[in-house]
């Protein structure tokens, strides 16, 4: 009786095991096969990028939205995305994807010459507030480089400056010893600016939001509130800082000084 007991149990633990081994196998070829199916980036660029030749331009948003849906990101990706954007006359999300790309890129020029393009489209034509000369030229040194860019920089002359104390402490001849002190001393005026510039450049990333809204036209409210009064109208592709948010209501700042509240759903960030 005992022996049966045990072999009816033993085969219940073996029925069971096999049950959950199949379930596992099953998953696990789920899994493998919806990775199989999943595209890679390089084969959703390549079809997003045929059907923007085929002039498939929908289409071609779509698939390079798949793209960032799965994480990647670059300025390339941004400027295709926002040509196809233009095609199909979305000039707020084409200025917005371009914007994106410069933020990644501040250099790459064609980003810069199609923005300029699509913000020839754009409605609203702000005069910025005057600013100092040495601000303006401040602003456009900080902003020339990627945070990136900036840190190897500083790190390289970071380097040169190590060098430069080494081969003063190390060398016994005094002419190798006044060239490396000049380097040295060239090299730590540099470092620090570098540093100073690179502060600045993370403060701006930091501290300074850009929108760009997409909505063909918004009435800007007083408040964070749909009922409350309007202050003026924008339209699509207009930049501004976002200053403060209030319950999905962000306040915004155009480069004229006005100031004022609109939804999340209607403008992108940088």
């Amino acid at each position: 009786m005992k022996l049966f007991i045990l072999k009816n149990t033993t085969d219940r633990i073996q029925f069971t095991y096999r049950i959950v081994s199949m379930i596992l196998l099953m998953i696990i070829f789920q899994l493998f096969s919806l990775k199989l199916l999943a595209q890679s980036p390089d084969q959703l660029m390549k079809q997003a990028n045929s059907f923007y030749q085929e002039q498939q331009y929908d289409q071609a948003v779509i698939t390079y939205q798949k793209i960032l849906s799965q994480g990647f990101e670059s300025s390339s990706l941004y400027y295709n995305l926002g040509n196809a954007y233009f095609k199909i006359g979305k000039i707020g999300y084409a200025i917005l994807n371009y914007e994106r790309g410069l933020k990644l890129s501040p250099g790459d020029e064609d980003l810069r010459y199609n923005l300029k393009i699509a913000n020839t489209r754009t409605v609203d034509k702000i005069t910025e507030l005057p600013k100092l000369f040495i601000v303006q030229w401040w602003e456009l040194l900080i902003t020339s480089f990627t945070f990136t860019g900036l840190s190897i920089i500083t790190l390289l002359i970071f380097w040169i400056f190590l060098l430069g104390i080494a081969l003063f402490i190390l060398s016994r001849r005094a002419s190798i010893q006044r060239i490396s002190l000049m380097v040295s001393s060239v090299s730590l005026a540099v470092l620090i600016l570098s540093v100073v510039i690179l502060i600045s450049r993370y403060n701006h990333e930091a501290i300074t939001d850009y929108g760009i809204l997409t909505e063909e036209v918004y009435s800007v409210k007083v408040a964070p509130d749909y009922k409350s009064n309007d202050l003026f109208v924008i339209h699509e592709g207009i930049k501004f800082v976002v200053d403060d948010l209030v319950n999905e209501w962000y306040k915004i700042r155009l480069a004229d000084g006005k100031v004022g509240w609109i939804p999340e759903n209607v403008f992108g960030k940088i």
